[in-house]
């Protein structure tokens, strides 16, 4: 795939498949360079790697899954998310994720409709191929939702990012990740 070909994140389609539009849970989105992001938010946001090691790493623990709202049809799988330590369950990200599961092997598949596993565990377990490819970093002024799962009042600053994932070389999942700094 040449890069003119690249899929791109459609920021409020992704969080369309959840509210009914961009700011009424999550939050309103400012498009920022890395150099506007605080130290840690950059360290979280701003790599190609695989955001639950990321995340596991700057946390020295390991992570689980909650899922909030998830909707599926017969080629896309979609979640809204949180990641929490498993220490201490604080909410260390929320996310909301979009996946064509006819790129992923069907055990991949069924672990992930399980919703007992974090997703970047899941792939990495299976050895599935995979590549993240960073799209954009943005200051959220966070929504009630968003807000509420941080423990944030609304309207705070909160980052995140989205990026493509891509597994076995096709553009697999859309991501939408935002990172809990409180």
């Amino acid at each position: 795939m040449n890069p003119t070909e690249l899929p791109q994140v459609e920021l409020d389609e992704l969080i369309g498949l959840f509210f009914p539009d961009t700011d009424s849970g999550v939050g309103v989105f400012h498009e920022v360079d890395a150099s506007e992001m605080p130290a840690d938010a950059n360290r979280l946001l701003n790599h190609c790697e695989h955001m639950t090691v990321t995340i596991e790493d700057f946390h020295h623990g390991e992570v689980d899954v909650k899922v909030l709202e998830e909707h599926d049809s017969d080629t896309h799988y979609s979640r809204k998310i949180l990641l929490t330590r498993k220490s201490d369950g604080g909410v260390v990200q929320y996310g909301i994720v979009r996946l064509d599961m006819s790129t992923l092997p069907q055990v991949v598949q069924d672990q992930i409709r399980e919703r007992k596993i974090p997703l970047g565990r899941i792939l990495i377990s299976h050895d599935v191929m995979r590549a993240v490819r960073l799209e954009k970093l943005f200051r959220i002024e966070a929504g009630e939702e968003l807000a509420s799962c941080f423990g944030a009042d609304p309207g705070a600053d909160i980052f995140g990012r989205t990026a493509w994932m891509f597994c076995n070389g096709k553009p697999a999942i859309e991501l939408l990740e935002i990172v809990n700094l409180g």
